[in-house]
């Protein structure tokens, strides 16, 4: 790589990684750490072809979503280590967050840290990447009504997970923000 393409590499990493970090946590199931390695995985292969790619970070995204893949398809599974984080940072608070609306954040991550690797995937997205079916089914390598029945499931495990959620109504669900998980510790 030029000077030129390392500068270039060097702003992308220090402009974008915080956005593809909190990703690579939805998809971790919530830890830290694994997706941290995630990450450092898919900028380092990014790195090796960053003079041909067109898009930065839908390619370095596209690697996350099929790294998750790969870790779920093996043969034998990797146990995952919940590492006890904070649960609320300044960071995390919105100006207009209420004490209900931290609660459910809570809930949510707690909830999705209890999903399959493979269900949070799905869900990871379909709605915090707000990406159509296709699209998904494309990442995943699978069909369309995969991505659709494992969708479905996941909803519904979720709400058994987390009934607090259903309470929720439309215009509820509008105001809680959509973007802002982080790692919580999960105990079975």
């Amino acid at each position: 790589m030029d000077a030129e393409g390392q500068e270039n590499f060097r702003e992308f990493v220090e402009n974008r990684s915080s956005a593809l970090l909190k990703t690579a946590v939805l998809l971790s199931g919530g830890d830290r750490h694994a997706a941290e390695d995630l990450l450092q995985n898919a900028l380092i292969k990014a790195a090796g072809r960053w003079h041909r790619i067109d898009e930065p970070e839908a390619y370095v995204r596209q690697i996350l979503y099929r790294q998750q893949v790969n870790r779920w398809r093996l043969k034998w599974p990797r146990r995952e280590l919940s590492v006890p984080e904070p649960l609320e940072s300044p960071a995390h608070k919105g100006a207009d967050d209420g004490p209900g609306a931290a609660d459910l954040r809570i809930v949510m991550r707690a909830a999705l840290a209890r999903l399959t690797a493979r269900q949070r995937t799905v869900l990871v997205l379909r709605y915090f990447e707000d990406l159509p079916e296709a699209d998904v089914a494309r990442l995943l390598g699978c069909s369309v009504g995969t991505v659709r029945s494992t969708t479905h499931r996941s909803l519904a495990r979720l709400r058994g997970l987390a009934p607090e959620l259903a309470a929720l109504g439309p215009a509820d669900a509008e105001q809680q923000p959509s973007r802002d998980f982080s790692p919580v510790e999960v105990r079975p």
